[in-house]
């Protein structure tokens, strides 16, 4: 049974899309559930309503519509019998035609520089969208969303330092680092906190939000961080 992760994507059967098409709030959410049914287009694993150790029963999950419907979070759930396969956003290289072409030379630039730092950038939130539906979901100023999976502390370091020193024209890039698929903490707050300027950190899993102080709540191994 896959285990669940932040940013994970879902796609669902027709019977369960048909269920959340005749459950929809309104005409709009409607329109949007039956659109996203008829592209195939997944849904996005959101937080949990169970401890972040346990297997829920049934799946949240939902959608960022594209700007025609005026960017709506749409929230759902769904059974596990109800998912066909799960799957993630797009990789950071896959998305350069969806930006300003000011932008794309510096991007490539930075993608390759993550490979060299043994991580695969993915991008959710507005440009993510676009790459999945082929709709509009970017503004003119929304920022390059990434996450990045990474494994240690020393790991999060040098990513999030290369996120912080990259200069792509045109384009703010904000995002996360996941450590072991769950714990999630932005790499801007990151920077601050291993540098001594905060004494804690927001630290996100599907289980919900806390605050830590500790390096060992955040990555399991800890021998190599410090």
């Amino acid at each position: 049974m896959a285990r669940l992760h932040r940013h994970q994507l879902v796609h669902l059967t027709p019977a369960a899309w048909e269920r959340l098409r005749t459950g929809a709030r309104d005409a709009v959410e409607r329109e949007c559930l039956t659109l996203w049914a008829s592209r195939g287009l997944p849904l996005v694993v959101t937080q949990q309503r169970c401890d972040a150790g346990a297997e829920p029963a049934s799946i949240a999950m939902g959608l960022s519509a594209p700007l025609r419907w005026e960017s709506r979070r749409i929230g759902v759930s769904a059974a596990r019998s109800e998912v066909m396969f799960f799957d993630e956003f797009p990789a950071a290289r896959a998305v350069s035609k969806l930006l300003p072409a000011s932008a794309r030379a510096a991007w490539d630039d930075l993608c390759r520089a993550a490979f060299a730092c043994g991580v695969q950038p993915r991008v959710y939130g507005s440009y993510g969208w676009q790459a999945l539906s082929a709709m509009v979901h970017v503004r003119a100023d929304s920022d390059a969303d990434l996450w990045v999976g990474v494994t240690d502390a020393g790991q999060a370091d040098q990513v999030a330092a290369l996120l912080a020193g990259a200069e792509i024209p045109g384009l703010r890039l904000d995002g996360e680092l996941v450590f072991d698929g769950d714990n999630a903490v932005s790499w801007r707050e990151w920077l601050t906190w291993r540098a001594g300027g905060v004494r804690s950190i927001l630290v996100k899993s599907m289980g919900g939000s806390r605050l830590v102080t500790e390096l060992g709540e955040i990555v399991r191994d800890v021998k190599a961080a410090a």
